[in-house]
């Protein structure tokens, strides 16, 4: 690589840095992977990274997950944010 396009990079890495960042403060922010996948960044350390059909399969599954977190209330835990 010449100089021009290690510098144009590094401005590239730079500008997604701060941008990463400043979607860190708002909360939840959304990419697609490099294999095409749906990444969701925010929720914890790491991104959670879903399939197209995958997500749509855990959408189609929202109530059901809420209503499993009502019945079970008393046994699941909560983190506290950092």
């Amino acid at each position: 690589m010449s100089d021009q396009d290690l510098k144009a990079e590094l401005e590239r890495l730079r500008a997604e840095n701060d941008a990463l960042k400043k979607t860190n403060a708002r909360g939840l922010s959304m990419k697609i992977s490099e294999k095409g996948g749906l990444s969701v960044y925010g929720l914890g350390r790491f991104p959670v990274t879903l399939y197209k059909e995958q997500w749509v399969k855990l959408l189609g599954m929202a109530e059901d997950i809420k209503s499993f977190i009502a019945a079970n209330e008393s046994a699941l835990k909560t983190k506290e944010p950092k």
